[in-house]
Protein backbone atom coordinates (compact mmCIF):
# COMPACT_ATOMS: atom_id res chain seq x y z
CA UNK A 1 0.00 0.00 0.00
CA UNK A 2 1.08 3.85 -1.27
CA UNK A 3 1.61 6.00 1.85
CA UNK A 4 -1.31 7.72 2.84
CA UNK A 5 -2.38 10.74 5.17
CA UNK A 6 -6.12 10.25 6.13
CA UNK A 7 -6.55 13.61 7.49
CA UNK A 8 -10.52 13.68 7.95
CA UNK A 9 -12.62 10.91 8.36
CA UNK A 10 -16.70 11.42 9.37
CA UNK A 11 -17.53 7.93 7.94
CA UNK A 12 -19.61 5.83 10.50
CA UNK A 13 -17.32 2.85 9.83
CA UNK A 14 -13.98 2.10 7.92
CA UNK A 15 -16.07 -0.25 5.54
CA UNK A 16 -18.29 2.15 4.60
CA UNK A 17 -18.04 2.75 0.76
CA UNK A 18 -18.43 6.87 -1.00
CA UNK A 19 -20.83 7.88 -3.25
CA UNK A 20 -18.57 9.93 -5.11
CA UNK A 21 -14.59 10.74 -4.30
CA UNK A 22 -12.99 13.82 -5.88
CA UNK A 23 -9.74 14.11 -6.88
CA UNK A 24 -6.89 17.28 -6.68
CA UNK A 25 -3.48 17.51 -7.49
CA UNK A 26 -3.22 19.85 -4.07
CA UNK A 27 -5.35 20.95 -1.01
CA UNK A 28 -7.30 23.88 -2.38
CA UNK A 29 -7.79 22.34 -6.18
CA UNK A 30 -11.49 20.48 -5.24
CA UNK A 31 -12.59 23.56 -3.61
CA UNK A 32 -11.81 26.27 -6.25
CA UNK A 33 -12.55 23.97 -8.45
CA UNK A 34 -15.89 22.16 -7.45
CA UNK A 35 -16.89 23.05 -4.01
CA UNK A 36 -19.65 24.72 -4.77
CA UNK A 37 -20.79 21.31 -6.12
CA UNK A 38 -19.45 19.01 -4.02
CA UNK A 39 -21.27 20.74 -1.05
CA UNK A 40 -24.31 20.74 -3.16
CA UNK A 41 -24.20 16.81 -3.39
CA UNK A 42 -23.33 16.25 0.31
CA UNK A 43 -26.61 18.63 0.99
CA UNK A 44 -28.54 16.10 -1.41
CA UNK A 45 -27.41 13.11 0.95
CA UNK A 46 -24.59 11.66 -0.83
CA UNK A 47 -21.72 10.56 0.55
CA UNK A 48 -18.17 12.33 -0.79
CA UNK A 49 -14.73 12.13 -0.24
CA UNK A 50 -11.93 13.91 -1.61
CA UNK A 51 -7.82 12.63 -2.75
CA UNK A 52 -5.28 15.18 -2.79
CA UNK A 53 -2.17 13.38 -4.56
CA UNK A 54 0.42 16.22 -2.85
CA UNK A 55 0.38 18.09 0.25
CA UNK A 56 1.06 21.21 -2.18
CA UNK A 57 3.72 22.17 -0.76
CA UNK A 58 6.41 24.14 -0.23
CA UNK A 59 4.65 27.15 -1.24
CA UNK A 60 5.76 30.95 -0.55
CA UNK A 61 3.30 31.29 1.83
CA UNK A 62 3.30 28.40 4.02
CA UNK A 63 5.37 28.17 7.18
CA UNK A 64 5.09 23.82 7.34
CA UNK A 65 3.25 21.34 5.65
CA UNK A 66 1.01 20.83 8.39
CA UNK A 67 -0.67 24.03 8.19
CA UNK A 68 -1.55 23.35 4.73
CA UNK A 69 -2.75 19.97 5.88
CA UNK A 70 -4.63 21.52 8.98
CA UNK A 71 -6.23 24.16 6.22
CA UNK A 72 -7.44 21.07 4.19
CA UNK A 73 -9.23 19.41 7.33
CA UNK A 74 -10.94 23.08 7.92
CA UNK A 75 -12.34 23.07 4.52
CA UNK A 76 -13.16 19.38 4.52
CA UNK A 77 -15.66 19.80 7.26
CA UNK A 78 -17.00 23.13 6.12
CA UNK A 79 -18.08 21.22 2.78
CA UNK A 80 -19.15 18.59 4.87
CA UNK A 81 -17.24 15.58 3.14
CA UNK A 82 -17.19 12.72 4.62
CA UNK A 83 -13.53 11.80 4.19
CA UNK A 84 -10.42 12.98 3.20
CA UNK A 85 -7.07 11.32 2.27
CA UNK A 86 -3.74 13.19 1.39
CA UNK A 87 -1.08 11.05 -0.81
CA UNK A 88 2.11 11.07 -0.70
CA UNK A 89 3.22 12.11 -4.13
CA UNK A 90 5.85 15.21 -5.12
CA UNK A 91 4.25 18.59 -5.37
CA UNK A 92 5.73 20.47 -8.56
CA UNK A 93 7.43 16.78 -9.38
CA UNK A 94 4.05 15.08 -10.12
CA UNK A 95 4.10 12.75 -12.89
CA UNK A 96 1.87 10.72 -14.84
CA UNK A 97 3.40 7.46 -13.49
CA UNK A 98 3.15 3.76 -12.78
CA UNK A 99 3.19 4.24 -8.92
CA UNK A 100 1.05 7.62 -8.94
CA UNK A 101 -1.79 5.54 -10.79
CA UNK A 102 -1.11 2.54 -8.58
CA UNK A 103 -1.36 5.22 -5.63
CA UNK A 104 -5.06 6.35 -6.65
CA UNK A 105 -6.42 3.26 -7.71
CA UNK A 106 -5.81 2.02 -3.91
CA UNK A 107 -7.85 4.56 -2.55
CA UNK A 108 -10.54 3.88 -5.57
CA UNK A 109 -10.40 0.43 -4.48
CA UNK A 110 -10.88 1.29 -0.86
CA UNK A 111 -13.80 4.04 -1.07
CA UNK A 112 -15.56 2.16 -4.13
CA UNK A 113 -17.34 5.19 -5.31
CA UNK A 114 -19.89 5.18 -7.91
CA UNK A 115 -18.36 8.47 -9.56
CA UNK A 116 -15.15 9.56 -9.48
CA UNK A 117 -14.89 13.69 -10.19
CA UNK A 118 -11.05 14.52 -11.69
CA UNK A 119 -9.35 17.59 -13.39
CA UNK A 120 -10.44 18.06 -16.73
CA UNK A 121 -6.81 18.98 -18.33
CA UNK A 122 -4.31 22.01 -18.79
CA UNK A 123 -3.99 24.83 -16.41
CA UNK A 124 -1.78 27.45 -18.55
CA UNK A 125 0.31 30.18 -16.14
CA UNK A 126 -0.42 27.68 -13.33
CA UNK A 127 1.02 23.95 -12.02
CA UNK A 128 1.59 21.69 -14.54
CA UNK A 129 0.70 18.84 -11.27
CA UNK A 130 -2.97 19.68 -12.35
CA UNK A 131 -2.63 18.20 -16.17
CA UNK A 132 -0.92 15.16 -14.86
CA UNK A 133 -3.36 15.06 -11.96
CA UNK A 134 -5.62 14.72 -14.95
CA UNK A 135 -3.86 11.97 -16.53
CA UNK A 136 -3.11 10.24 -13.13
CA UNK A 137 -7.43 10.18 -12.37
CA UNK A 138 -8.19 8.51 -15.58
CA UNK A 139 -5.30 5.43 -15.28
CA UNK A 140 -6.06 4.66 -11.88
CA UNK A 141 -9.91 4.22 -12.79
CA UNK A 142 -9.08 1.79 -15.15
CA UNK A 143 -6.50 0.29 -12.54
CA UNK A 144 -8.81 -0.17 -10.48
CA UNK A 145 -10.91 -2.27 -12.35
CA UNK A 146 -8.65 -4.85 -13.29
CA UNK A 147 -8.49 -8.22 -11.71
CA UNK A 148 -4.98 -10.55 -11.53
CA UNK A 149 -3.12 -7.84 -9.83
CA UNK A 150 -2.83 -9.12 -6.56
CA UNK A 151 1.35 -8.12 -6.30
CA UNK A 152 0.25 -4.46 -6.33
CA UNK A 153 -3.05 -4.12 -4.95
CA UNK A 154 -3.21 -7.09 -2.44
CA UNK A 155 -6.66 -8.10 -0.82
CA UNK A 156 -8.10 -5.38 -2.59
CA UNK A 157 -10.66 -6.35 -5.12
CA UNK A 158 -11.19 -4.41 -8.14
CA UNK A 159 -13.70 -2.04 -8.15
CA UNK A 160 -15.61 -0.62 -11.14
CA UNK A 161 -16.19 2.90 -11.81
CA UNK A 162 -19.81 3.81 -13.29
CA UNK A 163 -18.87 7.45 -14.55
CA UNK A 164 -16.21 9.84 -14.16
CA UNK A 165 -16.19 13.92 -14.44
CA UNK A 166 -14.31 16.55 -14.93
CA UNK A 167 -14.05 19.86 -13.11
CA UNK A 168 -12.07 22.71 -14.32
CA UNK A 169 -9.52 25.47 -12.50
CA UNK A 170 -10.18 27.40 -15.43
CA UNK A 171 -10.09 30.73 -14.02
CA UNK A 172 -8.79 33.16 -16.99
CA UNK A 173 -10.21 31.11 -19.81
CA UNK A 174 -13.18 32.19 -22.06
CA UNK A 175 -16.22 30.92 -20.56
CA UNK A 176 -16.65 27.43 -21.97
CA UNK A 177 -13.95 25.30 -21.39
CA UNK A 178 -14.85 22.03 -23.34
CA UNK A 179 -18.08 20.99 -25.78
CA UNK A 180 -19.05 18.10 -22.93
CA UNK A 181 -19.41 21.02 -20.14
CA UNK A 182 -22.67 21.32 -18.22
CA UNK A 183 -23.16 24.10 -15.59
CA UNK A 184 -24.21 22.98 -11.96
CA UNK A 185 -25.96 25.41 -9.93
CA UNK A 186 -24.47 26.53 -6.94
CA UNK A 187 -26.51 29.41 -6.06
CA UNK A 188 -27.22 27.84 -2.63
CA UNK A 189 -23.51 26.72 -2.05
CA UNK A 190 -21.24 29.16 -3.35
CA UNK A 191 -20.84 30.80 0.07
CA UNK A 192 -19.58 27.48 1.53
CA UNK A 193 -17.22 27.11 -1.40
CA UNK A 194 -15.99 30.64 -0.83
CA UNK A 195 -15.38 30.10 2.69
CA UNK A 196 -13.52 26.67 1.75
CA UNK A 197 -11.62 28.41 -0.09
CA UNK A 198 -11.03 30.63 2.59
CA UNK A 199 -9.71 28.57 4.73
CA UNK A 200 -6.17 28.54 3.49
CA UNK A 201 -4.92 31.45 4.73
CA UNK A 202 -1.57 29.95 3.58
CA UNK A 203 -2.30 30.96 0.00
CA UNK A 204 -4.84 33.45 -0.21
CA UNK A 205 -4.41 35.86 3.36
CA UNK A 206 -2.57 38.10 0.75
CA UNK A 207 -4.56 37.75 -1.72
CA UNK A 208 -7.70 38.83 -0.65
CA UNK A 209 -8.62 39.29 -4.38
CA UNK A 210 -8.71 36.10 -5.48
CA UNK A 211 -11.91 34.97 -3.77
CA UNK A 212 -13.75 38.50 -5.07
CA UNK A 213 -11.78 36.97 -8.49
CA UNK A 214 -13.92 33.67 -8.07
CA UNK A 215 -16.98 34.51 -6.90
CA UNK A 216 -17.61 36.78 -10.23
CA UNK A 217 -16.48 34.11 -11.80
CA UNK A 218 -18.93 31.74 -11.11
CA UNK A 219 -21.59 34.34 -10.94
CA UNK A 220 -20.82 34.73 -14.70
CA UNK A 221 -20.82 30.93 -15.59
CA UNK A 222 -24.28 30.63 -13.34
CA UNK A 223 -25.91 33.47 -15.37
CA UNK A 224 -25.18 32.15 -19.00
CA UNK A 225 -27.94 29.41 -18.09
CA UNK A 226 -29.85 31.76 -15.42
CA UNK A 227 -28.70 30.68 -12.06
CA UNK A 228 -27.36 32.92 -9.65
CA UNK A 229 -24.26 30.97 -9.71
CA UNK A 230 -22.83 27.52 -11.19
CA UNK A 231 -19.70 25.60 -11.68
CA UNK A 232 -18.92 23.54 -14.86
CA UNK A 233 -18.95 19.90 -14.76
CA UNK A 234 -17.56 18.13 -18.15
CA UNK A 235 -17.57 14.71 -19.42
CA UNK A 236 -15.09 12.71 -20.94
CA UNK A 237 -16.76 11.28 -23.51
CA UNK A 238 -20.48 13.08 -23.85
CA UNK A 239 -23.44 13.20 -21.42
CA UNK A 240 -26.22 10.62 -22.41
CA UNK A 241 -29.93 10.87 -20.07
CA UNK A 242 -32.19 7.76 -20.03
CA UNK A 243 -34.41 10.16 -18.90
CA UNK A 244 -34.31 13.80 -20.58
CA UNK A 245 -37.35 15.42 -20.20
CA UNK A 246 -36.58 14.73 -15.97
CA UNK A 247 -33.25 16.07 -16.44
CA UNK A 248 -34.52 19.19 -18.27
CA UNK A 249 -37.71 19.44 -16.27
CA UNK A 250 -35.43 19.72 -12.93
CA UNK A 251 -34.35 23.03 -14.29
CA UNK A 252 -37.46 24.92 -14.35
CA UNK A 253 -38.02 27.16 -11.51
CA UNK A 254 -33.99 27.98 -11.45
CA UNK A 255 -34.65 29.79 -14.50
Amino acid sequence: MSPVRRIWDERKSPEESLDVLVVGAHPDDVEIGCGGFVSSLVNQGFRVGIVDLTDGEPTPGCPHPDQRLDEAVEAARILGVQCRVVLDLPNRRLFDGFESRVALAEQIRIYRPQVVLGLGGKTPSASPDHEQAARITEAAIFYARLTKWDEYFGDLPPHNVAIQLHYYLALRYPILPATNAVVVDISKTLAVKLEAIRCYRSQFAHRPEILDRIRTYNQAIGQTVGFEAGEFVGHPTGWGFRDLMSGILGTIGKM
